[in-house]
């Protein structure tokens, strides 16, 4: 959630962990600094809160009174009326957030020879081990992955405490929509194939069918042809002795 200009489009009530705000730091010291937020609620800043990995000796070299600062919440506490914050941006996945079986769409970011590490907006890469990344035998992890692939992990294991997330790609496929297999089309096209063979034969046995028939009757009439033929010449020679 983003806060518009001077915080006008929020309200206490809205004010969650990861909320962005923009404001100006109006107090300074050993631990942290204040930052009015334009809301009710005081904006503490510690420390450790100003800058992502770069440590700091003093609060004043990463900020100073008067600064714009964008920040984002961490925690509210309605009862002191405080709105813990800090500067550095959260990741899209919260530790809290983190559940074993949940499936992620990351990218790897680092190989080494015993697994990947891939980012899944969490706030470290978790580890893809080799022995993860398939049900069979993977010599190296590079001959699965490369850096900048995307690619949809399931959480093992989380270690709050270590910070460390197990990951794994074992079962991911199975679980995947499966396409119609080409042996399918593969038979609808032998099946039409022998319907258009079946039918050719139909053809080729009705003609012969025809031709055999059209022999019978063709040698029917011949037979028939001599037979007039005999008759009439026994005819006509009946005829010419009574002549």
């Amino acid at each position: 959630m983003i806060a518009g200009e001077g915080n006008q489009e929020i309200s206490v009530e809205d004010l969650e962990p990861k909320t962005r705000l923009e404001g100006r730091v109006t107090e300074v010291g050993l631990h942290g600094a204040v930052v009015d937020i334009g809301l009710p609620y005081e904006g503490l800043l510690h420390i450790s809160q100003l800058t992502g990995g770069r440590e700091v000796d003093a609060v004043t070299e990463a900020v100073q009174v008067g600064d714009e600062v964008t920040v984002w919440v961490t925690e509210v506490d309605p009862e002191r009326g405080r709105v813990s914050l800090t500067m550095v941006e959260p990741p899209d996945v919260m530790w809290e957030q983190l559940q074993q079986g949940r499936i992620y769409k990351g990218k790897v970011t680092r190989i080494e020879k015993y697994g990947a590490f891939v980012d899944i907006g969490a706030k470290r890469p978790g580890l893809l081990h080799v022995r993860e990344m398939s049900s069979g035998y993977v010599e190296h992890p590079s001959k699965l992955v490369s850096v900048g692939d995307e690619i949809d992990v399931r959480i093992l294991k989380v270690e709050r405490k270590r910070q460390r997330i197990d990951l794994t790609r074992q079962g991911i496929e199975e679980e995947a929509v499966q396409e119609p297999e080409p042996e399918d089309t593969a038979e609808e096209e032998e099946a039409v194939q022998q319907t258009a063979m079946e039918a050719a034969m139909e053809r080729a046995y009705a003609d012969r069918g025809r031709a055999e028939g059209d022999k019978r009757r063709s040698g029917k009439r011949a037979r028939n042809d001599a037979g007039r033929a005999d008759i009439l010449e026994r005819t006509l020679e009946q005829h010419t002795g009574k002549e």
